[in-house]
């Protein structure tokens, strides 16, 4: 393995800690011993061209700096090729270090934990979730989540993560079942009324809601967590059950494992590692060990 890791990092992410996190990360990897290269995209489009060149030119890791937007550019970059993977989670989400028990909001020990998985050729294989050319490591969301993330997009005012306090509660007040189109690991298509339906190859999304809680990254499987239809009544009491992960148990919640999903649903956004995907009909499918992720022992 070469010496030299090449650190992308998102200066805006946690309203600036992906700038304040970069070196002491950097400086925790030259501590070490390895030489580091930086890379600051003009752009997300530029921060990717050059994440893929350093990949194709042999560095020895890339090690994504930011929130779950970073880390899933860097997936880009690195699925399917060998190259391993660290993460400086700073952001405001930071749920795929949530789901792989890295640090986070700790830049220093984040760098030294990476060091050190480099020092002992510490990985762990990890499943990734797959859209066509897409990949993503924590969950595809559809539905009333995926509506809530359109509208907030589309507000601005307020900023922050205000904005989506407001979509929701516009969502919540035009609540409606959706009708879907769902198909298991190929087989036969079935039509079912939800609230939401997401797709977890991790367990949580924006910011710690557990929604696919016994997710498995290493099991080869997707876990299917389906909110049926519902009153807003009823959403408003099942919602903080989210976070415990609890509400599974809810009569209104029914679970599914499966490798390959694909879901048709009219006027619906599909939603991965909090990054649009396009509108559904979408088939995802899990790649098993797709990624070697840095993880010392």
């Amino acid at each position: 393995m070469t010496s030299e890791i090449t650190l992308i990092a998102n200066p805006t992410a946690g309203r600036g800690r992906g700038a304040r996190a970069a070196e002491p990360a950097a400086d925790a990897l030259r501590r070490a011993g390895f030489g580091v290269r930086s890379v600051v995209g003009a752009d997300a489009a530029d921060a990717l061209g050059q994440a893929r060149k350093a990949v194709a030119e042999g560095t020895g890791a890339l090690v994504a700096v930011g929130g779950d937007g970073m880390v899933s550019l860097a997936l880009q970059a690195v699925a399917g090729t060998g190259t391993p993977l660290g993460v400086v989670a700073v952001g405001t989400g930071n749920d795929f270090a949530r789901a792989t028990g890295l640090p986070i909001r700790e830049p220093a020990a984040a760098g030294e934990a990476i060091a050190r998985a480099l020092t002992e050729d510490s990985v762990r294989e990890i499943d990734l979730g797959r859209v066509g050319d897409r990949w993503f490591g924590t969950v595809l969301a559809s539905g009333f989540d995926s509506r809530v993330n359109d509208r907030g997009n589309r507000l601005r005012w307020p900023t922050g993560r205000l904005r989506y306090d407001v979509a929701m509660l516009a969502e919540l007040a035009a609540l409606r079942p959706i009708p879907y189109r769902i198909s298991l690991d190929g087989g036969p298509e079935t039509e079912i009324e939800a609230t939401l339906v997401a797709v977890g190859n991790g367990t949580s999304y924006g910011g710690g809601m557990r929604i696919c809680a016994d997710a498995d990254l290493d099991d080869g499987r997707f876990d299917v967590c389906v909110v049926g239809p519902c009153s807003r009544t009823t959403l408003l009491r099942v919602f903080p059950r989210v976070y415990r992960g609890s509400h599974t148990g809810h009569p209104v919640v029914t679970v599914h494992r499966a490798a390959s999903i694909t879901l048709a649903a009219d006027g619906i956004t599909g939603y991965a590692d909090g990054e649009p995907l396009g509108p559904l009909p979408l088939t995802a499918r899990t790649e098993r060990r797709a990624l070697r992720l840095l993880s010392p022992r």
